[in-house]
Formats: structure tokens, C-alpha cells, sequence
């Protein structure tokens, strides 16, 4: 089978990114034919048909006014993204198509040119871009659904994108032109969720679409587990946003003694946090920037355990399944996909996400458990050897792929 994958960025940045690539050297590992095609980036390795990728752009820095209204035409439909689509599929007629994170970069108007030529199309959800303007379903911090059932007007009054009203309102006109008007989601096949929560929510919140569920995977053998701890530390990774809760942790940690916290990762509230530790002279925490490859692996596997504070709906983060690979227990907080991952005193600790003296108190009960930190540990590990491994990723992508081209069969016979 050729497959077609698709995603803004073709390169590791990301657990979007990265669960497209893995998904396709899966598939290439079992035989299947696998092209790639995205944006074009200069980080991008060497990718055949590097030529019909959608040019580069950043919308962080969109310029001027004139700049700003192309990149919010290019938003509600590019044209440029469809033509590319319409010649790559003419040049490499794939067998299905699998869409993963492809909004606004990309966009939806591909979707038109997939359905024209009958292809079977499924869609990996890493986000709540298809029921929520701006994907994290986040209003001013704070975890919102206002939107529900197609209320997306919400975006504009709340200024929900970055607090721009220009920007939310391109938003709202967005997803009202694609979900009312363009009906143009209903042309994706089957809907593919990494979390059960995420599943249930986008359908609670007005999805209209088949979504079947399918665990992100990690192959273990890319990961060697330590069991015991080398050093008394709590690891963070990730993004360091407002909506992660790295503040509600740095403030469970900054009076517990004898334990350093090793906060690994950028974003846009580093300097917020590195000056709120020096500020209130928090000697136990230490930012280390971005870790990739062994450098990052080393650091958990050194730790004790790491901690996932998040205060938005985490879909199923990548980092939770890496740990456990490693072989270390992960202290998360109870909302979205987490505690799917993170089971009591079976694969770590949960609290109430946002609450610092729970969190806390969680903090305390694992430091306080070592004999019971490399079990948790093996569980974790043994977790992800059964649920996360590439075979049953594989087989389970298989029967979406068989799903996906039954539904399509059965709409092209309606038609």
C-alpha cells in the first residue's frame, strides 16, 4: 500500500512531527510505500518531492498590513496548498491519505483535491483544532468550551487568539467557512484519536465524524530504562507556557528540601520563570534549555521521576510514554488525557491539576516511597511495551486504514 502523510512540519519538532515520522518509517518497516509532504522549512531533511511543498511561512511575524491579510486569506483557503496537493497526488497516486496536524500552514483546501480523486482519507487529531478556534481550548488561561456545538463566535468575543481581535476573528471566520459553509471536514473518512479523552470530548463538543482510538507509540528499543534513581531530581520537558502549569510546579518544589528541579525546554514564559526564581531566591531549580536525543534521555533516566503539571486538556503527551520507556514514574495532573497514562501507585502519582499543595503533597509521597519508585518504574515500562509498542501501533493502524476505506467505498457508492 502507498501512503500518503501529511504534516506541517516534516521535521522533529514536536510530538506531531514526531508521531509522523515514526508513523512512517512503521509503515515502511512492514513494506508499504510512504511519501511525505508539508511545508517547506529549512530544518527539513532532503524529501523527495520537496518541490511541490507549501512554501515557507511563519505566522508569527506576519509583517504589515498587507502581510497580515495574505496570511489571513492563506488561512481560510490556499490555493497554493491545493495545487500542490492536486500535482503531488497526480505524480505519486497513493492509496490512502493520512492527515495529521495541517491547519493554517497547510490548510483544508487540500481536502477538496483528495476527495476529487476518491482517496481514502483519515485524520491523527493531536489537538481540539476541529472543534475549538485555537486548538487548546484555553480562554485567557483558563480551560473553556464555550464553542461547543459550533458557537465559535465565542473566539471573537473573548479574543481568544493571542488577545488580538483581528487575529480571533480570522479564527472565527475560519472555522465557520469550513465546518457551515465549506462543509469541507466532512470530506476526511475516519478520525483517528491518540487519547480517550480526546475522543469523547470532540464529540461532546459537536464533531460530526467517525473517530476511532489509537495510542501513540514508542519504540522501546530506542530507549534503555534505569530503574533506580542517580541523582535527587524531578525533571520537567516541554513547553514553558502559561497553560503547562510549570509556574504551579516550580511553587510545589521551591520548599521542599534536599530534591532539585531540572526544567528542560523553551517557550514564551522562560524569563517570567527564570526571573521569578532568582527573584524569590529558589535555589532548587535549574533550567537547562532544550535537551534532545541521549542528552534529554540521560537527564530522566538520572532522575527519580518526572513531572507533568499541565493545566489544559493534554491529548496524550509524548513525554509521559518516553519516561516510562526510560523507565521512571511520572507525577501528572489529573485533566485530559494524563491520568489515562498515569495510574496510582501503578505508573505514578496523580493530583488536581492547578492545586500547588496537592501537587505538593503528591511531590513529598513520591520522595518519600523509594523503595516503591523503581517498581512503578517497571510498570511504566511494561505499560508501554504492551499498549505503545510499534507492532500493536501498526496492527491497530491497519484496521483504521481497513475502516477508512470502508467508509469511503460506502460514500462513494451513496454518491
Amino acid at each position: 500500500m502507498k501512503v500518503l502523510l501529511v504534516n506541517k512540519f516534516l521535521f522533529a519538532k514536536g510530538g506531531d512531527a514526531i508521531s509522523t515520522l515514526d508513523t512512517g518509517r512503521i509503515l515502511e518497516a512492514h513494506g508499504h510505500e510512504v511519501v511525505f509532504w508539508g511545508m517547506d522549512h529549512p530544518d527539513n531533511p532532503p524529501w523527495p518531492f520537496a518541490d511541490l511543498f507549501v512554501s515557507h511561512v511563519n505566522y508569527e511575524n506576519a509583517g504589515g498590513p498587507g502581510g497580515k491579510a495574505r496570511t489571513a486569506m492563506n488561512i481560510l483557503y490556499s490555493f497554493e496548498a491545493r495545487e500542490k496537493m492536486a500535482a503531488l497526488l497526480e505524480k505519486t497516486k497513493p492509496d490512502l491519505v493520512h492527515l495529521n496536524n495541517f491547519a493554517h500552514q497547510l490548510g483544508p483546501s487540500v481536502l477538496d483535491v483528495i476527495k476529487k480523486h476518491g482517496i481514502p482519507t483519515v485524520m491523527t487529531m493531536h489537538d481540539y483544532k476541529m472543534v475549538c478556534p485555537v486548538y487548546t481550548m484555553l480562554c485567557n488561561g483558563r480551560v473553556c468550551e464555550k464553542c461547543k456545538n459550533g458557537r465559535f463566535y465565542h473566539c471573537g468575543l473573548n479574543r481568544c487568539t493571542k488577545g488580538s481581535l483581528f487575529k480571533s476573528m480570522v479564527n472565527v471566520a475560519e472555522m465557520y467557512l469550513h465546518h457551515r459553509m465549506l462543509h469541507i471536514y466532512d470530506k476526511i473518512d475516519l478520525y483517528i484519536s491518540p487519547s480517550r479523552f480526546l475522543k469523547n470530548k470532540v464529540e461532546e463538543m459537536g464533531l460530526k465524524g467517525e473517530v476511532a482510538y489509537l495510542p501513540n507509540c514508542v519504540d522501546v528499543s530506542g530507549f534503555v530504562p534505569c530503574f533506580e534513581w542517580r541523582e535527587k531530581s524531578i525533571v520537567y520537558v516541554g513547553r514553558l507556557s502559561h497553560e503547562k502549569g510549570v509556574e504551579t510546579l516550580i511553587d510545589a518544589v521551591k520548599n521542599i528540601h534536599g530534591v532539585r528541579l531540572k526544567i528542560i525546554g523553551d517557550g514564551p514564559l522562560k524569563a517570567n520563570l527564570e526571573e521569578k526564581v532568582k527573584n524569590e531566591n529558589i535555589g532548587n531549580v535549574v533550567f537547562l534549555g532544550y535537551r534532545t536525543g541521549q542528552n534529554l534521555h540521560n537527564e530522566i533516566r538520572n532522575s527519580m521521576f518526572l513531572a507533568i503539571p499541565s493545566e489544559w486538556y493534554e491529548n496524550s503527551p509524548r513525554v509521559v510514554i518516553e519516561a516510562f520507556a526510560l523507565g521512571k514514574p511520572v507525577v501528572g495532573a489529573r485533566i485530559g488525557g494524563i491520568p489515562e497514562l498515569v495510574q496510582d501507585w501503578e505508573t505514578g502519582l496523580t493530583f488536581t491539576s492547578g492545586d500547588v499543595d496537592d501537587l505538593r503533597k503528591k511531590i513529598n509521597l513520591m520522595l518519600n516511597s523509594n523503595t516503591r519508585i523503581s517498581q512503578l518504574g517497571k510498570n511504566g515500562r511494561a505499560f508501554v511495551v504492551q499498549q505503545a509498542e510499534p507492532t500493536v501501533y501498526y496492527r491497530r493502524l491497519l484496521e483504521c486504514y481497513g475502516r477508512a476505506r470502508q467508509l469511503n467505498h460506502n460514500d462513494t457508492v451513496r454518491r
